[in-house]
């Protein structure tokens, strides 16, 4: 038997290939699925089976695509409804993979056909299970982001959850494995661990829904409090996980279009495509195609794509790094945006030799603020999240959060210079796209961020401790 995780840092996602005498199951897949079948021809395996956890909201899964290159069989929980070929499975059904075999555990809450799935080894011993975003680890998945269902409220589906946690998951032994599918920085949690495997045993007492003692109640108020909207894109995410979506390289192979400066330009101009350039800050802050909106590749890119852009139909041209346009695409189809129309050949360097027009983001560093606050009163504005910012920020700073930074936009002066900061200056760099995309061109941004002004000795408030927020 082998089990790996492939983990996706970007999306913070855990996809799961398991081998067993030449049969295999694929748990949660991303959307591009050669890494399984390339994984499979090396073990010379057959994959069999394709399990979904429940419909992802946050990104698209690839079992669609992996059934066909396959014929493997996908397989959901009750409840489930798809508009393509699927196994419905029932509670406790069991699926046998060669030696080993997987069982259903229904566990609604999350959404209704979320399930956990158990893997007992050769022996028929209790050894994994595979808990989607059902059981996370420190925290449980988010009761809000099921489709609508009749009169069924946040509350009524955390109190499925609690109910499920305590029938179906903590009954297990100590010492099964829990693989979850996401980990720190996903949106389908609050308080998510930066691991990403333990046993259920520690879950059991380190993890806040899972208290013994813990009443219905208790628990209802602890899992719905504090949850913040979800981010737009998770409904059409949904939508293409039940009805389907086109073959990644289908995608790639009409999106992968080098467009030469003047031919970018006409794009941009006859068409209402956004401008994405997903270089890194400094090199944006630098220079950019104006009204061009930042969201680097090298931090979680496709969740702020989602977050942000929202609308999966929306057109994009790319600015990107050169040789990196595929990785791009690949990035963005993950999470839906599919109506890539082509990138800039050669990148921004060859706009600026096509003596074409461009812009710059002022960003100073965090000494020179200190000095400048030291002489004047200063705007300035703190996009990091709210528990952060409650956390400890800079005395009488606005707070923006980038999430909502459309919600803020009356806020920020039409004409006085103002300051933007996020933690480590990788936030604020798109917050500053998005304003000077407005036509907000009066902001200078915090080189650093929040752990530079730390160190230069800004006042700011005094500290608590997030996990008291």
């Amino acid at each position: 038997m082998k089990i790996e995780q492939i983990y996706t840092g970007c999306l913070a996602q855990g996809a799961y290939y398991i081998e067993s005498d030449g049969e295999v199951a694929v748990i949660d897949p991303l959307r591009e699925v050669k890494p399984y079948l390339k994984r499979a021809k090396l073990d010379n395996a057959k994959i069999k089976y394709i399990f979904e956890t429940h419909f992802h909201a946050d990104f698209v899964s690839g079992h669609v695509t992996l059934a066909k290159e396959t014929g493997a069989d996908i397989i959901f929980g009750p409840n489930a409804t798809t508009s393509f070929d699927a196994i419905i499975a029932e509670d406790n059904q069991v699926f046998k993979l060669g030696n080993i075999t997987i069982t259903v555990l229904h566990t609604p809450g999350h959404t209704m056909e979320s399930c956990v799935y158990l893997l007992k080894d050769e022996k028929g011993k209790d050894h994994a299970i595979f808990s989607g975003d059902t059981l996370f680890l420190g925290d449980v998945g988010r009761p809000d982001l099921a489709q609508k269902l009749g009169s069924l409220t946040e509350k009524d589906l955390a109190g499925f959850l609690y109910n499920s946690l305590r029938a179906k998951v903590m009954p297990l032994a100590d010492d099964v494995i829990v693989y979850p599918a996401h980990g720190a920085g996903s949106s389908c949690g609050k308080n998510l661990s930066k691991e990403t495997v333990d046993t259920l045993g520690n879950q059991k007492a380190t993890n806040y829904a899972l208290r013994a003692d813990m009443t219905k109640e208790e628990f209802i108020k602890e899992v719905t409090d504090g949850l913040l909207p979800p981010p737009s894109y998770f409904p059409l995410n949904v939508q293409m996980n039940k009805e389907g979506y086109d073959d990644f390289q289908d995608v790639l192979a009409r999106s992968a279009q080098a467009l030469s400066p003047d031919a970018f330009e006409a794009a941009a101009n006859e068409t209402e495509a956004i401008i994405l350039d997903v270089r890194h800050q400094n090199e944006f802050a630098k220079g950019h195609i104006p009204r061009a909106i930042f969201i680097g590749l090298d931090g979680s890119f496709a969740p702020w794509v989602g977050a942000l852009i929202a609308d999966v139909k929306q057109s994009i041209l790319l600015v990107t790094p050169v040789g990196l346009e595929e990785e791009t695409i690949t990035r963005l189809s993950r999470v839906g945006f599919d109506k890539t129309l082509g990138y800039l050949e050669g990148g921004f360097i060859a706009w600026k030799k096509a003596s074409k027009e461009y812009d710059t983001v002022t960003s100073i560093k965090a000494d020179t603020l200190k000095g400048i606050k030291e002489d004047e009163d200063v705007l300035v504005f703190d996009v990091r999240k709210e528990g952060e910012f409650l956390s400890e920020h800079v005395l009488n700073a606005k707070h923006t959060p980038l999430d909502y930074l459309n919600n803020h936009l009356t806020a920020f002066p039409s004409q006085k210079t103002f300051y933007v900061h996020c933690a480590g200056g990788y936030r604020s760099m798109i917050a500053a796209s998005i304003l000077k995309s407005r036509g907000i061109h009066n902001l200078i941004d915090i080189a650093g961020g929040f752990e530079a002004i730390k160190k230069s000795k800004i006042k700011i408030s005094n500290y608590v401790c997030p996990s008291t927020l």
